[in-house]
């Protein structure tokens, strides 16, 4: 796995247990899967960015999500 396709996937993946978790917690209940991806999540954000060769900048994520998914689609 190359570290765009990690980093992309760890953002979207991190963008979507935000709403896990305060479903979880509304609803009394112990948030563990979105925890489990959570922490996946900052795995995959942590090994593409000790992985690229000169590290990300925050104004690259755009780019990266971009370059991605039109690798995958095309």
């Amino acid at each position: 796995m190359d570290p765009d396709l990690a980093m992309a996937i760890g953002v979207v993946l991190g963008v979507f247990t935000v709403p896990s978790i305060m479903s979880a917690i509304s609803d009394g209940r112990a948030p563990r899967v979105a925890a489990f991806a959570m922490i996946a999540s900052g795995v995959l954000i942590v090994w593409a960015l000790s992985n690229k060769p000169g590290g990300y900048d925050f104004s690259d994520l755009p780019n990266v999500l971009v370059r991605v998914i039109a690798r995958y689609l095309t």
